[in-house]
C-alpha cells in the first residue's frame, strides 16, 4: 500500500474496531466486579465493539508496532489476553499495510475469561474476582478466529496459544518479540505473562500494559520492574494503561 492508502486502511479500520462507524446497540462496559458502567465516554461499546480499548490505546499499539519496523526491531507481536481479538487484528492489519511478511502476530488467551480467584491466588486477585465477570470475558477461539476472517486477516502469520498462561507462555515457539502487549487483568497473569515473555523482547522493542490502572496489575508491574532493575520510564498509552520502550 502507499503511505496514504495505509495511513486511510488502518484510521478506517479502527474506528470499525472501536464501534465508532457502526454505533449499534452502545451498551456501557462494566468497569469491575460490582458492575458499575464505566464513566469514560471514549469507551468503546464493549458488546458490539471488537474491542474495549480505547481510541488513543489503539493509537499508541499502531505507533508501537510502526515505530518497531522502522527501526529494524526484531521480532514478532503478540497480545496475552485478546477477548474478541481486535488489538490482534490490528496488530495483522499494521503488517498488512506496510507489506511485512516475515512477522506472525500471537493471540494468546485461555478463551475461558480469567482464572477463578481461589484461596491460593494472590489476596489482590481474590478482592477483585474479576472472574464473576467471565460471561463477558469468555470468548471462545473459534469466535476470535472468525471476527479475524472477517477482516480478511486470518492467515498463516497468526498464531492462536490457547490455555492459561502459566501453561502455554513458557513453552511458546517464540523466539523474539519487538511489541508484547498484555491485557491479563490481574496479577498473576499479568506475572505470568512478564515473566515468560519479557525477557524474549528485543532490545528497541515495546512492552503495553493495558491494565495499569488495575491494583493487581500495577503491583505486578512493579513488582517485575523492581526485581530485574528495569528503569525506563512508564508513559501513558491512553486513559488506563501505560508502555515503556526497552532500552537499546
Amino acid at each position: 500500500m502507499t503511505d496514504t492508502n495505509a495511513m486511510l486502511y488502518l484510521e478506517l479500520l479502527k474506528k470499525v474496531l472501536t464501534n465508532r462507524i457502526q454505533m449499534d446497540n452502545p451498551t456501557a462496559w462494566l468497569a469491575g466486579p460490582e458492575d458499575e458502567p464505566a464513566a469514560n465516554e471514549t469507551q468503546p461499546t464493549a458488546f458490539a465493539a471488537h474491542t474495549m480499548v480505547s481510541p488513543e490505546g489503539l493509537d499508541t499499539v499502531q505507533h508501537c508496532v510502526e515505530q518497531a519496523l522502522a527501526d529494524g526491531v526484531p521480532g514478532d507481536l503478540i497480545e496475552t489476553g485478546v477477548w474478541r481479538g481486535g488489538m490482534c487484528v490490528l496488530m495483522r492489519a499494521v503488517l498488512k499495510a506496510h507489506g511485512v511478511e516475515d512477522r506472525r502476530v500471537w493471540v494468546a488467551d485461555s478463551f475461558e475469561g480469567v482464572p477463578e480467584a481461589g484461596e491460593d491466588s494472590h489476596p489482590l486477585d481474590q478482592e477483585m474476582a474479576l472472574h464473576n465477570l467471565n460471561t463477558v470475558l469468555s470468548v471462545s477461539a473459534d469466535t476470535v478466529r472468525a471476527i479475524f476472517k472477517s477482516y480478511d486477516l486470518l492467515d498463516e502469520q497468526v498464531e492462536f496459544l490457547e490455555g492459561w498462561f502459566s501453561e502455554t507462555l513458557p513453552a511458546a515457539p517464540i523466539d523474539s518479540l519487538a511489541v508484547f502487549r498484555l491485557d491479563g487483568d490481574l496479577y498473576e497473569s499479568t506475572m505470568d505473562s512478564l515473566t515468560a515473555l519479557y525477557p524474549k523482547l528485543s532490545p528497541g522493542g515495546f512492552v503495553i500494559i493495558d491494565d495499569y490502572n488495575m491494583a493487581p496489575c500495577r503491583t505486578a508491574v512493579h513488582e517485575y520492574r523492581d526485581a530485574h532493575g528495569i528503569k525506563e520510564e512508564i508513559k501513558p498509552a491512553d486513559s488506563v494503561g501505560v508502555y515503556w520502550r526497552k532500552e537499546l
